[in-house]
């Protein structure tokens, strides 16, 4: 079995690594040399760079037209395997497959299709979420499923940490997939399209928390958005990002809870940080970063900061 593995960030690389360990892959596709860091030079993607230390050949067209598909034609690939690469494949390239295509996808489809599945699962609550390896097909996320894994959620997990086992988890489960497609042993599933939701890409406008919202809420989209965009208020002149809160019980709230407008810090706690009132129960918040400043434990960012009770934490349209 020759793959073409397609693949861009560092949610890619242990796929790939897999698939690579199991002399599976003839060559990577990946996303064209970007600008990163502050002096803005061309960077390879995690894949690349990936794939340079495995000595595999590696494709980085700027779009999968005429040119690029005779590159990948002269690879003579039997199969695609697609984790996180970036781009639609188009008919005219998944015909250059012979066994067609396959992606991994972090989500127990039809559940969450889309680019940021992820987040998406924390954001709603859920207390489970999972792995899909799916054919590819025209419309996203869409193909039958050949494999999946369904993951517990504990209420703790970021996009960062769940985004880093589901990667580790996934590498296992796409090399499984293509061995049972070389085998022929595949049985895959059609998707229920009627049960399917979306999500959406993640942008900038995501990060600012609305404290009228309820305190279960707030810390989900504070889990949901850490890394990126990572979730922001208001304060002063300047905004502060929140990297870890956590959301006070109701025996715990009794005492500090009252008629304060929602984003209103009402007090500290030892155990829980700065307590702030939102549209439904208390937030303490436990990591907070101020503008061009580090992370900093709630009591260390009060030792630079005045914050008295009273204090009202904005969001970005007030």
């Amino acid at each position: 079995m020759r793959v073409l593995f397609a693949g861009t960030p560092e949610f890619a690389v242990p796929a790939l690594r897999a698939l690579a360990g199991n002399d599976l892959v003839e060559a990577v596709l990946t996303a064209p040399d970007r600008p990163a860091g502050r002096g803005k030079r061309l960077t390879p993607s995690a894949v690349a760079q990936e794939a340079a230390a495995l000595e595999l050949p590696v494709l980085k067209p700027e779009r999968l037209n005429a040119t690029a598909r005779e590159a990948v034609a002269r690879v003579e690939p039997d199969l695609l395997v697609c984790v996180a690469y970036g781009r639609i494949f188009g008919p005219r390239f998944l015909a250059l497959f012979p066994c067609g295509g396959i992606n991994l996808h972090p989500s127990l489809l039809p559940k969450y299709r889309g680019p940021a599945p992820i987040p998406a699962a924390i954001l709603a609550g859920e207390q489970q979420t999972g792995l899909s390896v799916q054919y590819l097909a025209r419309q996203m996320d869409a193909g039958d499923i050949i494999l999946q894994k369904t993951i517990d959620l504990d209420g703790s997990e970021t996009t960062g940490s769940l985004s880093e086992y589901c990667a580790s988890e996934g590498a296992s489960l796409v090399v499984d997939a293509v061995q049972a497609i070389e085998r022929g042993t595949v049985r895959a599933v059609q998707q229920n399209h009627a049960e399917a939701s979306y999500c959406h890409l993640l942008n900038s406008s995501d990060a600012w928390i609305d404290w009228s919202d309820s305190a279960e809420h707030i810390h989900r989209q504070i889990r949901a958005y850490t890394p990126w965009p990572g979730a922001r208020t208001v304060f002063g002149d300047s905004w502060v990002r929140v990297h870890e809160a956590t959301v006070l019980s109701h025996v715990d709230r009794e005492p500090a809870a009252g008629s304060a407008p929602s984003g209103s810090v009402v007090g500290v706690d030892s155990a829980s940080g700065i307590l702030v009132q939102t549209g439904d129960g208390l937030l303490g918040l436990q990591r907070l970063q101020l503008a061009a400043r580090k992370p900093l434990s709630w009591k260390d960012f009060l030792n630079g900061v005045d914050m008295p009770v009273g204090t009202v934490f904005r969001t970005q349209e007030n």
